[in-house]
């Protein structure tokens, strides 16, 4: 096992190629796969990093973010009739592959709204 692989997901490094009559330095970065595995096409990729990289800088738009984003998973449901549970209906919301994108977005409203604009955020929990 390379403990290097798996103890820095991406490195750079730097190569000496003959160029011509000159040795010039190429980066070459590592595989952040684990050992032994295809890297995956992953088709939502832009899309999460673009939801990582926004940046909330508009009261409005933060309550509407923590309004419409729910706080806990809404589907999570116990059917029951009298005192007998009939089924259990788990939280769908972790087969959502923008899940943590989505919460992360929400957290970064409720801490624009708390930090930047001093408002009480208990009302959106």
């Amino acid at each position: 096992m390379n403990v290097f692989e798996h103890t820095v997901p991406y490195r750079t490094l730097p190569i000496w190629v003959w160029v011509g009559k000159k040795e010039t330095a190429v980066n070459v970065a590592t595989n952040p796969q684990p050992y032994g595995q295809k890297p995956r096409f992953d088709l939502l990729h832009p899309l999460k990093q673009w939801l990582d990289s926004t940046e909330i800088k508009n009261q409005k738009l933060a309550r509407f973010l923590c309004k419409f984003i729910p706080s806990q998973c809404p589907f999570e449901r116990e059917v029951k009739v009298g005192d007998r549970t009939l089924f259990y209906i788990p939280p769908m919301c972790k087969l959502n592959p923008l899940y943590e994108q989505v919460v992360g977005i929400r957290f970064r409203a409720l801490c624009y709204l708390a930090d930047e604009c001093g408002e009480d955020v208990t009302t959106y929990c």
